[in-house]
């Protein structure tokens, strides 16, 4: 099962419209289990995130990829693909998981799986491209997005 979703994914990508110019991220559990986040790595010369609206670096959602179920701010998050959306603010940034996948389509907030506030803090070197990663410790991952001084992180634990 985790090979055969492992295998589906490139196929999820096209579907969903990111192959092109898009990077990965991925944070390997246990088990051969695997959580992967795709996104365009946009430059913050090109792209200023604006407060209160959900950010689509590149004009695309973040796509987020697991074939183990999850949870993220005690919602159960399915085995599946999902879009994300960092939505910025001037203190603390929210994440929003979203049931909608199609290529193209608007955010609307009622496809939420869940929506919640992420650790916040500003760093002191500008990262000049968005950089998104995983750091993962037992059967946790923390999803860290950073761009211009502003550093994010999200807890995703697998179940």
């Amino acid at each position: 099962m985790h090979r055969a979703l492992f295998y589906a994914v490139p196929l999820l990508l096209a579907a969903v419209g990111c192959v092109a110019q898009s990077s990965s991220a991925a944070c390997n559990l246990d088990d051969e289990r695997q959580i992967v986040i795709r996104f365009n790595p946009v430059t913050s010369k090109a792209e200023k995130p604006v407060n209160g609206r959900p950010w689509t670096p590149g004009g695309a959602p973040m796509t987020l990829f697991t074939d183990t179920q999850l949870t993220f701010a005690g919602v159960t998050i399915p085995i599946g693909a999902y879009t994300v959306y960092p939505i910025p603010a001037k203190e603390k940034w929210s994440l929003a998981v979203n049931k909608n996948v199609k290529s193209g389509s608007a955010y609307d907030e009622k496809d939420d799986l869940v929506r919640a506030a992420i650790e916040t803090d500003q760093v002191p070197q500008a990262a000049d491209t968005l950089e998104v990663a995983f750091a993962h410790y037992g059967s946790k991952c923390t999803l860290r997005i950073v761009f211009g001084k502003v550093a994010t992180f999200a807890d995703f634990t697998a179940k």
